[in-house]
């Protein structure tokens, strides 16, 4: 009979509660999941799978705005500064987190 090794993990409550859902849905226990993870990165000598920051949208990509663009965009931005329609960037990734945990 193969020995059996025990894993503590720490990991962050939404991505556990999210993997599970999806788990759950494939009829996977966790523990299954994960041995076939290891597995995986044992037969590939690697991780099973490109690890890549996204590609962002065109709309925000300076490789994909011109330098007129890129003024625009600083100088509306700067307007929007002085207009006060700004929030301090803690605020923004707490409602940009809050929108993404109701999804």
């Amino acid at each position: 009979m193969e020995k059996t090794a025990t894993l503590n993990l720490r990991i962050s409550p939404q991505v556990k509660s999210e993997a599970e859902k999806v788990l759950d849905q494939l009829g996977i226990p966790m523990s299954v999941a994960v041995s076939v993870y290891l597995k995986q990165i044992a037969l590939t000598r690697g991780i099973p799978f490109p690890l890549q920051l996204p590609d962002p949208p065109a709309s925000i990509s300076l490789d994909a705005m011109t330098p007129a663009q890129i003024q625009y965009a600083v100088a509306e931005g700067l307007e929007e500064y002085k207009a006060g329609k700004t929030v301090p960037a803690e605020d923004a990734f707490r409602q940009f987190n809050a929108k993404k945990a109701k999804k």
